[in-house]
């Protein structure tokens, strides 16, 4: 060959190197990019060495790692309502005693347990022992000399009222002494809700409401001691006990506090094995270029998730519950018609959480469903936060996490997805 051939075919090399180049340079460029954008790292619950609690600050430990050692001497059972009538026996509100109110002693619960994603040997490993609880002394004011109040607070404390479950809810029961109406809500301030229910003078209870003509002989109110927000500290609960008791000063009524150190000894368990079981997996969905936000609102409505006003997607049973949802990539920007009609996106995340979705094995597997049609029909890859694609045996993994995550939620007669799960979780 001579020399311009020679010329030709080292050029059109030199072409395809800085083609080469320039696409691996793309290619790097892209995934500093999205991971600048999604922005957390740790907080993808469905990677291997990271899956991350709902609450704040909770984190897991590597799949290599082996199961946590129990952290407190209590079995799963020993949590069950079964096991923890109200106020009749060991673990709640026994005999009481006449005395004024005053503050527990501090107790301080420990740290939570923290999930694990491995591949587990049976539905559930049973790590607890078990151990007998004392009877609780709870604090009570004294009753009115030559006065008897309408009801019994103890007599009230045997009242299995189903708005309650004594295992998460710290109880005041106060009984008045003459029957009134409820012209206003207490105000009991702080991080946690509360309810209140008030027996009427046909012995009815109901949830309590400033009705004119509704007159009460006695009131419950539960503090809901543990959410996403945590559990409630010794601290919390004191305050509590000293609002209800101004609540009951100010109608003259008589006041029956649970024990603050009896009652941590349950919750304080349940407490853990929630931090543990509480989690939200993400997959993300992500284009090596860019989809308009018609394409991809199209695409997902056709899958049956609908836009709601917070801005997220939502996939909902035959029930209108919600079953998944679809949020911005990274930063979690509100998806809005105005924006999807103008705006271009790199992608999506669809989340799962296990405690509010029911029969995890089978919604799993829905979920993955129309995680991969979604991914087909938009050309997106399938990714965690590490940008690692998505192996099927990965997925049976995390699929087998889900279940093991709500085995333990059945332990404790918590059904995923019930009114009982999203009081707990939410």
């Amino acid at each position: 060959m001579n020399d311009t051939v020679w010329m030709v075919l080292i050029a059109g090399a030199a072409v395809i190197l800085a083609v080469l180049a320039y696409n691996i340079y793309k290619e790097s460029q892209y995934r500093k990019e999205i991971r600048e954008k999604f922005g957390h790292v740790n907080k993808d619950a469905l990677l291997e060495s990271s899956p991350a609690s709902v609450r704040d600050g909770s984190r897991s430990k590597t799949a290599e790692t082996p199961l946590p050692a129990p952290v407190r001497e209590t079995n799963l059972a020993d949590l069950s309502p079964n096991k923890i009538p109200p106020a009749a026996e060991d673990n709640i509100l026994p005999e009481t005693q006449d005395t004024e109110v005053e503050a527990a002693p501090s107790q301080t619960a420990e740290e939570a347990a923290e999930p694990v994603l491995q591949q587990e040997n049976g539905i559930l490993a049973n790590t607890f022992g078990f151990i007998k609880k004392a009877k609780p002394q709870p604090s009570q004011s004294k009753i009115l000399s030559g006065n008897k109040p309408l009801l019994d607070v103890r007599d009230m404390a045997q009242q299995p009222l189903h708005w309650f479950d004594t295992r998460f809810d710290y109880l005041a029961y106060i009984a008045l002494y003459e029957p009134q109406e409820l012209h206003a809500m207490p105000r009991l301030g702080g991080r946690h809700r509360f309810r209140m229910v008030g027996c009427t003078m046909d012995d009815r209870f109901q949830i309590a409401e400033p009705i004119p003509s509704v007159y009460y002989q006695g009131f419950v109110i539960g503090l809901q001691a543990i959410s996403r927000n945590g559990l409630a500290s010794m601290e919390e609960l004191e305050q509590f006990g000293e609002q209800a008791n101004r609540f009951a000063e100010s109608l003259n009524g008589h006041l029956l506090l649970s024990d603050v150190d009896a009652f941590l000894k349950v919750a304080g368990p349940l407490d853990e094995l929630c931090a543990r079981v509480d989690q939200t997996l993400a997959i993300h969905l992500v284009s090596r270029t860019n989809i308009s936000g018609t394409e991809l609102r199209a695409a997902v409505e056709a899958q049956g998730f609908e836009l709601s006003h917070e801005g997220a997607f939502y996939f909902t049973d035959d029930l209108g519950e919600t079953l998944f949802s679809i949020v911005s990539l990274g930063d979690n920007t509100p998806f809005t018609p105005s924006l999807l009609a103008t705006q271009n996106y790199r992608g999506f995340s669809m989340l799962f959480d296990v405690t509010h979705v029911p029969d995890g094995e089978k919604h799993f597997n829905q979920f993955m469903d129309l995680a991969v049609t979604l991914s087909s029909k938009l050309g997106l890859d399938l990714v965690n936060d590490r940008l690692e694609e998505l192996s099927t045996q990965w997925l049976k993994e995390v699929r087998n996490y889900v279940v093991a995550r709500q085995a333990e939620m059945h332990q404790v007669d918590i059904e995923p997805g019930s009114e009982l799960a999203k009081r707990l979780f939410s």
